[in-house]
């Protein structure tokens, strides 16, 4: 199975967003990923893979309990 890239991820929202037959529920939920994935993208830019919920909620959350990383 091929991993999909950030861009290709950013596209299939903007596909979806584009269908008028995309629920609301489902819209708000996709502008809500694109605007964490643009941003990811943003501060990113080295990086072409598609990231995980957690990392996109990092991204934006750096300070939060689940994002915090302890050396040993």
């Amino acid at each position: 199975m091929e991993k999909r890239t950030i861009d290709q991820h950013i596209d299939q929202d903007l596909q979806e967003l584009d269908d008028p037959f995309t629920n609301g529920n489902r819209r708000r939920h996709l502008e809500d990923e694109l605007g964490q994935l643009e941003r990811y993208k943003t501060t990113h830019p080295e990086d072409d893979y598609d990231p995980t919920g957690l990392e996109l909620f990092c991204n934006d959350n750096p300070g939060a309990l689940e994002c915090r990383v302890y050396d040993d």
